[in-house]
């Protein structure tokens, strides 16, 4: 019998979940395994080598507030970044960045062999070992080679390798990702450990070449002049970044998937999974929206050394010569050599409401789930998950108090509140419309809500720490030097004359014309050192919106004692215009009772619940 190696925590699986899960713990001291199929594959980007975008982007700064990592490795590799929703409120601004993908694997597998108390072992993890007496507590895992790792904790992050079943047209095959062995012995196991299961699905698009790709026929989309980086360490970032290009699909391409939909394995019947609701794949979307004449997709290089092209918006799993015609239909991909087609694949996810809100499996001790064995989809709420099942594994294990993050504390705080409590029917994804507070939760703020947390546990660096000690204390002096000083003589004449009645600085940076950047060669002046950017963002934004915030601390607390609110039964659902028609619907087949009940309601979002709430107080409703 092969000798066992004992560590305090095994990570099954070295994906998003993976590494902020196995670096987490290493990083609190525990000794620690990271246990993958393929080393080399470790954090592999195995659909869009991109990292953020609406609402993911504030999850990521999330991650990195805690002392996460995804943000640190995005910002030393990405290759083109834009800042989303700028036209609309700071609230929902989200970062997002094209990487560069085998870059990003390297840099990720470089941080983590940097930690003194990981390693990283190359095999098949075939079972989840328990203690004999009572199989309710972990002791390890058993390898597929034999071996077995003792440890006092697991962390299970396999993303779609349990029982992964791959899809192209009538084609199918057994994997993981695409060519990659599936995890079938541990899957199986997880099947038979009495928790509630399901089947759900994901799939991606083909990859061209770009060689063969007439560039002049699309319209080059352009990164930000000034990126926003995810970390709150990366001061800036200078290097030069990648084109992106926007194309259409045709008239044309709607009729070559409607003429083959019946060799479609996700209407065929071929499919049993359920698919991302909000992320279709095309032929999906050419059913669904019939009126539609073309698509948007979007044409994203997977790197800065290769010639391959992520067709973003083409996801599919129709079968290969149907993908090369639809492909041939786009002008300017007529000539496209396709270098990997796209497919679907179907894996076992684990009902999350057999998780408590620190992702330790309420049935047994020890064990923790993180990714999309929970149901979720993207990279980001799988690296979220991933650290904050590490952080509570490793409290855990030395008998501490768990990391939670509350609803009012961060989206990643409302992923798994959600997940918990309500569950997945298909794959979760990350919407800023799930949470009640957006104002209280910005990408500027994140350090504030949650590193003070992540100092608390041991994760967050002294280097870290300082630097967020010294962003207080800047925005500290900045707040107070607006707050106390009127427009003068030294300030920019131009700005002196438009204020007119000489305001104090605060005031009249609250005006929707008024920008900080208006006092920057003053401010330089002002300050011996110059303040971080991140401080002048933070700070214009806490003027133009400090009444609404003030407002919305209120309503935080308000809400926390509503959620026993009753709801009159004759209460008309279609009178409030806040409510989208499918929560409305879903509030009028249910009769919710209370608040409480109608939050607990798959699809009715948080802040149709604050909307909710506030019809409520009205006097009508209370008659």
């Amino acid at each position: 019998m092969l000798r066992s190696a004992a560590y305090d925590v095994v990570v099954v699986g070295a994906g998003h979940a993976g590494c902020e899960a196995a670096r987490a713990c290493a990083r609190l001291g525990l000794r620690t395994a990271m246990v993958t199929m393929n080393a080399d594959l470790i954090a592999q980007m195995s659909c869009n080598p991109a990292v953020g975008g609406i609402a993911k982007g504030h999850l990521v700064r999330e991650i990195d507030a805690l002392g996460g990592v995804m943000g640190e490795v995005t910002d030393a590799v990405g290759i083109q970044f834009r800042l989303l929703n700028t036209s609309r409120g700071p609230a929902v601004w989200s970062p997002r960045a094209q990487c560069d993908k085998k870059q990003y694997r390297l840099r990720m597998r470089e941080v983590l062999e940097g930690e003194a108390n990981l390693r990283i072992l190359q095999a098949e993890v075939a079972e989840v070992l328990f203690d004999d007496s009572a199989r309710r507590r972990v002791r390890g895992v058993l390898l597929r080679d034999g071996r077995s790792l003792d440890a006092g904790a697991v962390v299970i992050t396999t993303g779609t390798f349990l029982n992964g079943l791959a899809h192209v047209g009538e084609s199918k095959y057994s994997c993981g990702r695409n060519g990659e062995a599936p995890s079938n012995f541990l899957g199986d196991q997880v099947r038979g450990l009495g928790l509630a299961w399901t089947r759900l699905k994901t799939g991606t698009p083909p990859r061209l070449d770009g060689r063969t790709i007439d560039w002049s026929r699309f319209e080059a989309q352009e990164g930000d002049r000034v990126p926003t980086p995810f970390s709150f360490l990366t001061e800036r970032i200078e290097r030069e970044q990648i084109k992106c290009y926007i194309a259409y699909t045709t008239e044309r391409t709607h009729q070559v998937l409607r003429e083959s939909i019946s060799r479609s394995p996700l209407y065929s019947g071929q499919i049993e999974g359920i698919g991302p609701r909000y992320c279709p794949s095309i032929e999906d979307k050419v059913v669904k929206f019939p009126d539609k004449t073309r698509h948007q997709i979007f044409l994203e290089p997977e790197g800065v050394d290769t010639n391959e092209v992520y067709v973003n918006g083409l996801s599919t799993s129709m079968p290969v010569d149907v993908q090369l015609a639809m492909l041939a239909s786009v002008p300017g991909l007529d000539e496209a050599e396709m270098l990997r087609p796209g497919y679907a694949i179907e894996y076992d996810a684990v009902d999350p409401r057999e998780l408590d809100a620190r992702l330790s499996v309420k049935k047994f001790e020890g064990l923790f789930l993180a990714g999309q064995i929970n149901g979720t989809s993207g990279y980001e709420e799988a690296a979220c998950q991933g650290l904050i099942a590490g952080l509570n594994a490793a409290c855990w294990l030395k008998g501490e108090e768990p990391v939670i993050v509350g609803r009012t504390e961060g989206y990643t705080g409302i992923l798994i509140d959600d997940l918990i409590n309500k569950g997945a029917d298909e794959p979760y994804r990350m919407f800023t419309s799930r949470a009640e507070f957006r104002l209280h939760l910005r990408i500027d703020n994140a350090d504030e809500r949650l590193t003070p947390l992540g100092r608390r546990v041991g994760l967050v660096s002294d280097d870290r720490w300082q630097r967020f000690g010294r962003k207080q204390e800047q925005k500290g002096r900045l707040k107070a030097l607006l707050e106390g000083r009127r427009f003068d003589a030294s300030i920019e004449s131009g700005l002196e004359a438009a204020a007119g009645d000489r305001p104090l600085l605060w005031d009249w940076l609250r005006r929707p014309e008024a920008k900080i950047g208006m006092l920057r060669a003053w401010l330089h002046g002002e300050w011996e050192e110059r303040p971080f950017e991140d401080v002048l963002i933070a700070v214009e934004t806490e003027a133009k919106y400090s009444g609404y915030i003030v407002q919305q601390m209120r309503q935080m607390e308000r809400l926390r004692d509503s959620q026993g609110r009753r709801i009159p039964e004759d209460f008309v659902y279609s009178a409030i215009p806040g409510l989208s028609t499918e929560v409305r619907q879903k509030l009028e087949r249910v009769r919710p009772v209370t608040l409480g009940q109608a939050g607990r309601i798959p699809g009715v979002t948080p802040a149709a619940i604050a909307v909710l709430d506030v019809y409520l107080s009205l006097p009508a409703a209370r008659a």
